[in-house]
């Protein structure tokens, strides 16, 4: 009988300290790229669900079609939606981003909607009595009394797309998925665990970041739980 490898890459086991040694470089490649669809993404869904969220507040018959068409793109699978992107991104990273981009509208316009109505009438009224005008109205009362709300769906946006970018692997681009994906291929165990603890990893810091930043963003909230 031969002994067994000493080597824990050699044994495939699931957790070994070697691969994190020797694939060091290849991991925080995948990081990187995972954070850069992610952080893309989630900002370019936020530009344009920003105006899409006032317009639906501002003009009432828009809210059913923003808010159903947002909706329906998110109950596309994303195997889907990747292939109807396909011939117009082709194999690339943008392919990724706008798949990504259009699942995070619907939590995103959503959210931003939701805490828009929320905002009191007599506070918009005692706003216009002051003399403000519909933008300094929006940007200066409406936007930070409905932040809490949007951040709400900022957090869950961002946690869903670090998720999803994984999915990207399937044209090359999914960060950390690529290496999920190959390590299943291979049954290769310490890649396929040590990806996906890094995923679940950067999905709670993102969300904890997040929180930090909202809380920093609307003091009032605290003095009233307090």
């Amino acid at each position: 009988m031969t002994a067994p490898p000493d080597d824990c890459l050699a044994r495939n086991e699931w957790i070994c300290g070697e691969y994190l040694s020797t694939r060091r470089h290849i991991l925080v490649d995948a990081v990187v790229q995972h954070l850069q669809l992610t952080a893309v993404s989630v900002l370019i869904g936020l530009a344009i669900a920003l105006p899409l969220a006032v317009a639906a507040r501002r003009w009432g018959w828009a809210a059913g079609p923003v808010l159903g068409v947002t909706t329906i793109l998110y109950t596309i699978p994303s195997l889907a939606m990747f292939s109807l992107l396909l011939p117009v991104y082709g194999l690339s990273a943008t392919l990724v981003v706008a798949g990504l981009v259009l699942y995070s509208l619907t939590l995103l316009v959503r959210n931003v909607l939701a805490g828009l109505r929320a905002v009191p009438e007599e506070t918009r009224q005692a706003a216009r009595g002051m003399g403000y005008g519909p933008i300094r109205l929006l940007l200066t009362v409406e936007m930070p009394l409905a932040l809490p709300a949007a951040m709400a769906g900022l957090r869950i946006a961002t946690v869903s797309a670090v998720s999803l970018v994984t999915v990207g692997a399937i044209v090359g681009f999914g960060g950390l998925g690529n290496l999920i994906y190959a390590g299943m291929n291979t049954y290769f165990k310490a890649q396929v665990l040590t990806a996906s603890v890094l995923c679940v990893v950067i999905a709670i810091l993102a969300d904890v970041l997040l929180l930090l930043v909202q809380r920093l963003l609307t003091p009032w909230t605290r003095a009233v739980r307090g």
